[in-house]
């Protein structure tokens, strides 16, 4: 099942961040991700595996957050998050047994019945542990998605190209 991942779909609150929503005294909204789910999903990107996103709020934060990722596929407000899933998928002409979906909340569980690989953050709805095929040893936040990353990456046998930097410096990719 995980040798078939070709894209990774993730949440955002609760899975990229830790469910905590920072409001100042002028009403704007931020939000605090943590830099280890970045690098993993800089490592699957730099193994030919896509990422996209898929949150159930809208912030600007998130804009800013995917562009520094280079995540190109950023869907926010999704109610129904199936809907933006589906577009996801066939815009990349992918089968459901090649997607991983990273959630913590109901929302998340139509998603996770589709795709191949379900995944539930360590703080996630008892629900959505049971249904999900992995549940992360880190909560959401708190490199939950690296986590996801490395293991998808390790049983692809894909380790080689992220280490191939570190070991030879001359070496290096274009991201």
């Amino acid at each position: 099942m995980l040798r078939k991942i070709k894209l990774v779909i993730i949440d955002v609150d609760g899975v990229l961040t830790d469910g905590s929503i920072y409001v100042d005294q002028n009403g704007y909204e931020t939000k605090s991700f943590n830099i280890v789910d970045g690098t993993g999903i800089t490592y699957l990107h730099r193994v030919g595996i896509k990422t996209a996103i898929i949150s159930g709020r809208t912030s600007k934060a998130v804009i800013h957050r995917a562009k520094e990722l280079k995540i190109e596929d950023v869907y926010q407000g999704s109610h129904n998050k199936l809907e933006a899933y589906v577009i996801i998928r066939d815009k990349y002409e992918l089968k459901d047994e090649e997607i991983c979906y990273i959630g913590d909340d109901l929302i998340d569980i139509p998603i996770l019945r589709c795709v191949g690989f379900p995944v539930a953050v360590a703080n996630a709805s008892p629900i959505v542990k049971q249904l999900s095929v992995y549940v992360t040893k880190t909560k959401g936040g708190s490199g939950a998605v690296r986590e996801v990353a490395e293991k998808i990456i390790t049983f692809q046998d894909k380790w080689h190209i992220i280490m191939e930097r570190y070991l030879n410096p001359s070496v290096r990719s274009t991201i």
